[in-house]
């Protein structure tokens, strides 16, 4: 048996168990030989486990051994970071070099009328409560102080560092939401992030605004018609508690400045929408929130495909909604479905090639959803007039194989299948590891990935010395796009950026002008391996090693080079100080600097 098999499951996020009994006696041997142990590797752990066993019988937690390491050491902040590491729990989590941190927005009417959309009455439209993202929504109110702060606690108490958190909020139509709830959403959520990073707890605070009215009955999708979601929703929401959720434009940009030299940083905020709710107002709007990406609902470039499933908007919603996102700096996270009502297997194949071939779209990073079948969806009634069917399970494999084999290398696929439970899946495949399925059927055709998550150099250490430099052009709906990347000898990712040169005709939206007019556009700088802690340096590790320095150079001088005299980048909070040090001026919304340095 591993160190890591004697991991048990962690308890509920805000519930009791994250911490250490400081009574107990069998711990505090088992924590004084784990500080003494100079090469505590898995087999070494598991070995103090078995000679140190829980109530003489079981294995502690490796969470409740951190936790009993920070209390001996007297400072949780004085962490080290190797033993942090041997202990970490779910090491995954913190791979791609920021703490991703999913909070979900309350429930709310829809603009949408998608037959294919769960309307689960209890859940932001599309969402469904046994979903684990939902669970911990729930637990807390939907409240977005709770919900942060809590999932940041959990993480810590898992062992990873949570100075640097990429917020990705989820739940409905964003751009749908009154204005007034949005600013003090991402408000909410600023003060959690402060306020644990500085060791504050006013949970208790929150908790007594954050009461909602009992969970209305599920709606059944046999009977479910359009504007039934909407209709109980409406009715389902306490006046006073909605009258509290207001914040104002002054106060959201003083917790945004507090935010930049905070313990607990916002590295990204990622919001998500709908392309026909994107106009050049809402682009600014999201800007001003402090969003860096905007995860799309495309769902299908098929105008068949669209009408039959009832989406609501065409194809040139969704052109123009990127175009307008690129030309101002967000990264796009697309969403694509395959096997909604209208298509086939040869269509989505189609399809889905046409998402790269198609400079009006080319995603950033990606969500491969197969449409699945739950009962709170108008599709479920579709299904049993033998109207829409499922694809087998064979069929739909080799389509996820196909479609991810063709991904180039500058897009990141970051999900394939939602994350529903297989209970409420009433037919088709339910099968939660459809990527791996996927990967196994490419190996097997002798075919690797190239996408970057296949390509990322994750856990693996290397000397950043031996890291080479690679370049990618492409076209988009706004110029040519530069992918820059630098690569181990083995051929994976440690990190890159992505450079937008607009033409000259492919102006910014109304409202950015000022800013944007006429610069080339620095969209990310993403340098992967496992999270560090701000002002730490690890050997073999790419983070604070000065690659992300390299990268911005480097897209400066193609800059330069392709003629265009400043560099303008679309910074998150917690990361303008950082490019004030590559010489990056402070904009209203943007930071700038001339491409000569």
């Amino acid at each position: 048996m591993t160190g890591a098999s004697l991991h048990t499951s962690a308890p509920p996020e805000g519930q009791p168990g994250d911490g250490a009994d400081p009574a107990d006696p069998v711990l505090d041997a088992l924590v004084a030989e784990v500080m003494a142990c100079p090469d505590l590797d898995d087999r070494a752990l598991d070995r103090l486990l078995r000679r140190h066993p829980k109530d003489g019988r079981g294995f502690y937690r490796k969470r409740e051994i951190l936790a009993a390491v920070r209390n001996a050491r007297g400072r949780p902040e004085a962490d080290d970071p190797v033993l942090a590491a041997r202990l970490r729990t779910c090491p995954t989590r913190s791979l791609s070099g920021v703490l991703p941190v999913t909070v979900l927005t309350r429930p709310y009417p829809c603009p949408g009328r998608c037959v294919f959309c769960p309307s689960d009455v209890r859940m932001p439209k599309s969402y469904l409560r046994a979903e684990p993202g939902c669970q911990r929504a729930e637990a807390n109110a939907f409240d977005p102080y709770l919900q942060t702060w809590a999932r940041v606690d959990a993480y810590r108490a898992m062992g990873h560092p949570t100075d640097k958190v990429e917020l990705i909020v989820l739940g409905g139509t964003w751009s749908h939401y009154p204005g007034p709830y949005q600013r003090w959403f991402v408000l909410r959520a600023l003060e959690a992030l402060d306020d644990f990073g500085r060791g504050r707890d006013r949970r208790s605070e929150a908790r007594s605004l954050s009461g909602v009215l009992p969970a209305p009955a599920p709606l059944d999708g046999r009977s479910v018609s359009p504007g039934d979601y909407d209709r109980v929703i409406a009715g389902s929401r306490r006046p006073e508690q909605a009258a509290g959720e207001t914040a104002s434009w002054e106060t959201l940009a003083r917790a945004q400045r507090a935010n930049e030299s905070a313990p607990c940083r916002l590295v990204g905020l990622s919001l998500e929408t709908r392309p026909d709710r994107i106009d050049d107002s809402e682009v600014v709007r999201l800007r001003r929130l402090g969003a860096t990406k905007v995860q799309l609902g495309v769902q299908s470039l098929d105008a068949g495909v669209l009408h039959a499933s009832r989406r609501g908007h065409g194809r040139r919603e969704t052109f123009a909604a990127i175009r307008r996102l690129r030309a101002a700096g967000f990264k796009v996270h697309a969403h694509w479905m395959a096997n909604l009502p209208g298509a086939d297997p040869a269509g989505d194949r189609r399809d889905f090639a046409r998402l790269f071939s198609d400079p009006r779209v080319r995603p950033d990073e990606l969500k491969l959803y197969p449409t699945s079948l739950v009962e709170t969806a108008e599709l479920v009634r579709w299904h049993d007039e033998g109207r829409w069917k499922p694809y087998s399970r064979e069929t739909l494999v080799a389509l996820v194989a196909d479609a991810l084999a063709s991904v180039p290398t500058w897009c990141r696929v970051t999900r394939v299948i939602r994350d529903i439970p297989s209970p409420d899946i009433l037919v088709g495949s339910r099968e939660t590891n459809l990527r791996e399925a996927a990967e196994r059927l490419l190996a097997e055709r002798g075919v690797a990935l190239r996408e970057i998550r296949a390509c990322e150099v994750r856990g693996t250490a290397f000397d950043p010395q031996s890291l080479r430099m690679t370049a990618e052009r492409y076209t988009t709906s706004v110029g040519t796009e530069h992918f820059l990347g630098a690569s181990t000898p083995a051929g994976r990712l440690a990190g890159f950026v992505r450079l937008s040169l607009p033409r000259p005709d492919a102006r910014p939206p109304a409202g950015l002008r000022d800013e944007l007019e006429g610069a080339a556009v620095l969209r990310e700088v993403h340098v992967y391996g496992q999270a560090t802690a701000l002002g730490q340096r690890h050997p073999g590790r790419p983070q604070h090693a000065g690659l992300g320095a390299r990268l911005v150079a480097r897209a400066a001088t193609v800059a330069r080079e392709q003629g265009y005299r400043r560099l303008s980048v679309i910074s998150a909070l917690g990361t303008r100080p950082w490019y004030r040090t590559l010489g990056f001026e402070d904009g209203p919304l943007y930071q700038h600097r001339d491409t000569r340095g």
